[in-house]
């Protein structure tokens, strides 16, 4: 086995050097051309691939060897770019859609265990009979008390078709074990509500190819809802680490009536320009983005495009600042390549790359104390009068989202109604 990938690892190297001789041609005169540099360079890795073949303290296949020194390769350039073997190249293509390969429930780590959260509809855990609550003690048979949680999480997931025996603790306290068939599940990315009667809040996760679309019909299904007109809404990106770039655009797009929303520049030929086209989802109404410092790549995209052409207020912290683009390129071999070959820049020239998103208002991160003012009022004093009653319309101002559990939140509501006041004001 050892000879038979020795011969694999020459044959290899010696595809690299026949390569490299044929895409630097030499000058013939005096200096030594690129293509003599190349081959020192490619001398060096042989003879680096051969000691570490060789003398390294455990015995490693070629194969591995050389997809270290391809992931090495890429790694010394930036810190996205990145060589994904066929099944990470496989996970990666099944996030993009929304889906990932697994048993459809999601959980969180309580007090040592894993706890069951949520059960997707149709998905294998819930045609097994799972429900939110359940907590997952064993994994085809491998109890968890004492393993590290998050690995065992990812155990749930793999190939579809495969299976895989959980064993779930009921809240009656019954044990019960199920042997799940992993499927595709659909993840979904974007989560809405009315929030104080005439508001919407909504939360974009991270940008798959079904986004946009979950988002629109999300707006639709709200308004029908609704008994008069939004007067506001809040999108959420904190925490957006980004995804799929084209949602992104379309749900710019779907905010603004013209401009440009997105280019970027780049050695590749292939760079892209995208412009918004008439009619808006939400026209003419009060729209307010939060982002955080966890704000990236597509997400800040999104934000930049809305902030340069005016269309809402960004609240929050300065985003991430990951401005750069991956192209993700299929190999020979069915794994894939991630490679950074551009900048994304915003409508008015803006680089994201290291700078991020600057929020209009900036609010950073808090924690709300105790109101320990002990001055009183009025009201507090002792045998004050008794006030007229209210005959005015309840303040527009009160809020049924608590400042304590989302400030950020709170005061992107807080900024909506003060300017829908002053249009009412000034008749608007």
């Amino acid at each position: 086995m050892k000879t038979t990938m020795t011969r694999i690892g020459r044959a290899l190297i010696l595809n690299l050097l026949l390569v490299s001789t044929g895409l630097f041609a030499t000058d013939g005169d005096s200096k030594p051309s690129r293509a003599q540099l190349a081959l020192d360079d490619l001398r060096s890795f042989t003879d680096v691939f051969n000691q570490v073949r060789n003398n390294f303290v455990e015995e490693v296949d070629d194969h591995t060897l050389m997809n270290a020194a391809i992931r090495g390769m890429l790694s010394d350039l930036d810190p996205h770019s990145s060589y994904m073997e066929a099944d990470e190249f496989r996970q990666l293509d099944n996030s993009s859609r929304g889906r990932y390969s697994g048993i459809g429930v999601e959980v969180i780590i309580r007090d040592g265990r894993i706890v069951v959260v949520s059960v997707t509809a149709a998905g294998p855990a819930y045609r097994a009979g799972v429900v939110d609550g359940d907590i997952i003690t064993a994994i085809d048979g491998r109890d968890l008390r004492g393993s590290h949680l998050p690995a065992a999480i990812e155990n749930l997931r793999g190939k579809t078709g495969t299976e895989v025996a959980v064993t779930f603790e009921h809240e009656d306290g019954e044990v019960t074990t199920f042997t799940l068939v992993r499927d595709y599940v659909d993840i979904a990315s974007v989560f809405s509500r009315p929030v104080d009667g005439d508001y919407g809040y909504f939360r974009i996760s991270h940008f798959t190819h079904k986004s946009a679309d979950e988002l629109q019909q999300q707006i639709a299904s709200m308004q029908d809802h609704h008994a008069g007109p939004l007067l506001g809404i809040v999108v959420d990106l904190r925490g957006n680490p980004g995804g799929v770039l084209k949602p992104a655009v379309t749900m710019a797009d779907g905010f603004l009536d013209h401009g440009k929303i997105v280019y970027t520049s780049g050695r590749a030929a292939n760079q892209l320009e995208y412009s918004a086209k008439a009619g808006q989802w939400l026209a003419g109404v009060a729209m307010v983005v939060l982002v955080d410092r966890a704000t990236a790549s597509a997400s800040e995209v999104l934000a930049g495009a809305l902030q340069d052409h005016g269309r809402a207020l960004i609240v929050g912290e300065r985003t991430f600042g990951k401005g750069s683009v991956q192209s993700v390129l299929n190999l020979r071999n069915g794994a894939g390549l991630r490679l950074t070959t551009s900048r994304y820049y915003t409508p008015s020239g803006r680089s994201i790359q290291a700078e991020g998103i600057r929020p209009d208002i900036e609010i950073t991160a808090m924690q709300a104390v105790k109101d320990t003012d002990s001055r009183k009022r009025e009201v507090d004093l002792d045998r004050h009068l008794n006030g007229e009653p209210e005959t005015a319309k309840p303040r527009v101002f009160d809020s049924e989202v608590n400042a304590t559990d989302d400030y950020a939140l709170y005061q992107a509501l807080m900024l909506l109604k003060g300017a829908n006041k002053l249009s009412a004001a000034s008749g608007q």
